[in-house]
């Protein structure tokens, strides 16, 4: 017998993976099991770190406050949190006085050690804790939200105690499965307390609001502050604030949460997302579509939408009653739903008339407007709406051209994507998970998962699984693309389906005369158009590239005398469609320049004497650049090139 200890003499190394199962590294192991080190710089590693930075967080609000009941402390995507029920919220002092707290816990060195208890112990040692023994009452299953969760119910039951080092004495537990750090020290000083927010316990509003602590920790402090970095950065690209500062959009109250509007300048880069789009899909073969945006219950109830999506979908509207002069009911009346999915439409469209094998591979595509009810705590900006527009396409092909035709599909995504801007891609393949309800049978499924896989394969980039991400109805691929600053948004998806055709009786004539099913594609290629408008503000940082930038090139004479020969330019520049105005109002010059400056004008173009004698202009670029004495004729050509091309600004035209 051994244990990790003495298997491992690396510092790096935090736990150990035993048959691959996660454990802590006092756990013992034998010859015959098979052993891997969990370094803390690993996936795993810093999810123990974070962890066990969460429990020292319980425990020293609890030395602060006594009376503070505990709730979950789970790690999280960069960090951590752990909510609790106070009398008093949380002020920005309590977490200063709580990191001291931290830090002296931290410093102690204190051990955790793991215990194995029954129900009946753990009740009694944790008799204080009503959230604790809730969870000990549960059968199985999650402690809430996110990733930390406690077997009980004939599974082992394990509470962990803080051992000090020098007495050897128990100074606080907590029942958690694990595992942890060998001891608090090894947390280090790459950790710290970010913010508070309320929280329901266990995610339901029925239940009573927590105070949720967050903070982050990494393996160093240099990690650490590279990470604020990156949330510094965010915050200066986030979509919601540069939305307001460039009067892009904006959600008013008076329409309710999570539906915007696009203001002017939105409204200028959405329709050249959208026109852009239209005409590659064009080119591409595609046919577009429209569809209504409320539909009688019975086609939801055919596509399987009211059985597995309900909870997301608007309350029905009950339509189309009459009643006589008595107020007697003469016909009854059918509940109507807003459209949460295009694809039910699509699926009427393909079989309105009859299909031969010739007419396949079938490309709908629509900017299809859907509405989905999502709670108010998950509406974030246009990245999480009730309202969106998705680019939404449905390809109906045989079973012999469906490898084929997925290819091309990722293929076309992929290219339109870099179209945009965004380059860095990596897939996701989303499977089912056994344990829940799909619809269609195992060999279909297998037949679809193993032809995405292969697909995804053939395209070289990395492939991640993604088990139990699959819709009800078929596997899919994602796209996953990271931005400017390195952030992973997922963007478009691919999904394989089987179900649908059968279940909406959709066939076309084999070459054999026989009547066959198709195969049925889904994709969306942005997501959303409200997603994908807030995905490439922040990629840009609202700098969006030339052709889709809201005003293109603006005119600034040094003084007045030269506003007619600006507006002779800006005439030639409008008369290509560039988006190009003159600034006459009397603001001087230099505030002139800050304004559009601010407002992230690719091209400012500055006419003083020197220029209108030499018939040129003067380029100040958004990064502050300046090329001068451009004649109008070669200034007019580069901007309609910059366009035509999709770069972002270029500041070396003077090479």
């Amino acid at each position: 017998m051994a244990d990790g200890f003495s298997l491992f003499s690396d510092r790096s190394t935090v736990a150990m993976r035993v048959n691959g199962e996660l454990r802590d590294l006092a756990s013992e192991v034998t010859d015959r099991d098979a052993v891997e080190p969990v370094t803390i710089d690993s996936p795993d590693g810093l999810n123990i770190l974070r962890h066990s930075a969460a429990h020292v967080l319980a425990q020293a609000v609890q030395q602060v406050n006594p009376d503070a009941k505990l709730g979950i402390g789970p790690p999280i995507a960069d960090g951590f949190y752990y909510d609790f029920d106070v009398a008093e919220n949380f002020t920005p002092e309590d977490l200063k006085g709580l990191q001291k707290a931290m830090d002296r816990i931290i410093r102690q060195g204190q051990r955790f050690i793991r215990r194995v208890v029954t129900d009946d112990e753990a009740r009694a040692e944790l008799a204080e804790e009503p959230y604790k023994l809730e969870l000990i009452g549960l059968k199985s299953g999650s402690m809430g939200d996110d990733n930390e969760s406690v077997e009980v119910g004939g599974a082992e039951l394990t509470i962990y105690d803080n051992v000090d080092p020098k007495t050897g004495e128990t100074v606080w537990k907590d029942l958690c499965r694990g595992p942890h750090l060998p001891n608090t020290r090894m947390i280090g000083n790459g950790w710290s307390l970010t913010r508070v927010a309320a929280a329901y316990w266990r995610g339901s509003e029925k239940n009573p609001q927590l105070q949720r602590i967050y903070g982050t920790a990494w393996p160093t402090k240099d990690e650490m502050r590279a990470h604020q970095t990156r949330l510094e950065e965010a915050a200066k690209r986030d979509h919601r604030r540069l939305g307001q500062e460039l009067d892009l959009f904006s959600f008013p109250e008076e329409i309710g949460s999570g539906l915007a509007v696009f203001h002017p300048k939105g409204g200028i880069v959405r329709r050249q997302m959208e026109d852009y789009s239209r005409r590659r899909h064009e080119e591409s073969g595609y046919d577009f579509v429209y569809s209504p945006h409320i539909s009688k219950s019975n086609l939801f109830m055919t596509s399987g939408h009211l059985q597995w999506y309900a909870d997301a979908m608007y309350p029905p509207m009950s339509l189309d009653e009459e009643r006589d002069a008595a107020g007697n009911v003469t016909k009854q009346g059918a509940d109507y739903y807003l459209k949460p999915m295009n694809c039910p439409f699509h699926n009427l469209i393909y079989r309105a008339t009859s299909r031969s094998y010739r007419d396949l591979p079938l490309r709908l595509f629509e900017f299809g407007s859907v509405y989905r009810y999502e709670k108010s705590g998950t509406i974030h900006g246009l990245t999480r709406v009730r309202g969106m527009t998705q680019d939404d396409a449905h390809i109906y092909t045989t079973r012999d051209l469906m490898k084929a035709e997925l290819t091309s599909t990722l293929q076309f995504v992929l290219d339109l994507l870099r179209d945009y801007g965004l380059s860095d891609f990596y897939l996701e393949l989303s499977t089912r998970d056994e344990s829940e309800k799909f619809v269609g049978s195992d060999e279909l499924w297998d037949e679809a998962t193993n032809t995405l896989r292969e697909v995804a394969e053939a395209s070289q980039l990395e492939l991640v699984p993604d088990p139990g991400g699959a819709a009800f109805y078929g596997p899919k691929i994602s796209v996953q693309a990271r931005d400017a600053i390195g952030r992973t948004w997922q963007m478009s998806t691919i999904q394989l389906d089987f179900n649908l055709p059968e279940r909406f009786d959709l066939e076309y004539t084999a070459p054999d005369g026989t009547r066959q099913r198709p195969v049925m594609i889904h994709r969306a290629l942005f997501g959303s158009i409200e997603r994908f408008f807030a995905v490439l503000t922040e990629h840009y940082a609202g700098a969006f590239p030339v052709w889709l930038a809201p005003v293109q090139v603006v005119g600034i004479p040094v003084a007045e005398d030269y506003v007619d020969y600006l507006a002779d330019v800006v005439d030639q520049l409008q008369t290509y469609g560039v988006r190009a105005e003159v600034d006459r109002s009397d603001d001087r010059m230099q505030k002139k320049i800050r304004n559009h400056t601010k407002a992230k004008v690719p091209f400012q173009l500055i006419v003083g004497e020197e220029d209108r004698n030499a018939g040129a202009v003067s380029f100040r670029f958004r990064d502050g650049t300046q090329l001068n004495g451009v004649p109008v004729a070669d200034a007019v050509a580069r901007i309609r090139e910059s366009i035509r091309s999709h770069e972002q600004v270029v500041t070396s035209w003077a090479d």
